[in-house]
């Protein structure tokens, strides 16, 4: 746990975001579902669970069986990535909703064997193919499912 505190909001300023970060750390994704949503590259920062709170109109899409996105129902910015599961209390909150993406370096990369070649991250950090983080997670590869 961080025990920093993290206040953004999305280009129009109609949702005002607050969390704790998890970790200190910044994660990106390279699959086609947040390339196509996020027009690039999803670079998030996961929340501790049960310190997200939203001020604003959200609007959600359920985007694979197991998971959601989420954005300004008014300027359409990228909120957050949220597993549904009840038992889950996990969301992926853009970092690009905070001041210097709270200050946190890139400490992980995946679906990098997803990502288009021209797309490259400096730096020591891990990065993990669809098949590697899915297994990480406890899924298997069966397409492209996020």
């Amino acid at each position: 746990m961080s025990g920093k505190t993290l206040t953004g909001h999305c280009l129009c300023g109609a949702v005002t975001v607050t969390m704790e970060p998890a970790k200190p750390e910044l994660n990106a994704c390279h699959c086609g579902m947040c390339r196509r949503w996020t027009g690039g590259v999803f670079i998030e920062i996961d929340a501790r669970p049960g310190t997200l709170t939203v001020e604003g109109p959200v609007r959600s899409f359920r985007s694979s069986d197991w998971a959601e996105r989420a954005s300004c129902a008014t300027c359409g910015s990228p909120l957050w990535y949220r597993l549904t599961d009840p038992k889950a209390d996990f969301h992926a909150v853009s970092a690009g909703l905070f001041d210097d993406a709270g200050g946190f370096p890139l400490t992980k990369e995946i679906y990098v064997d997803r990502k288009p070649g021209g797309f490259a991250f400096a730096g020591d950090h891990l990065r993990q193919t669809e098949a590697e983080f899915l297994a990480s997670i406890g899924l298997s590869a069966e397409g492209e499912g996020q």
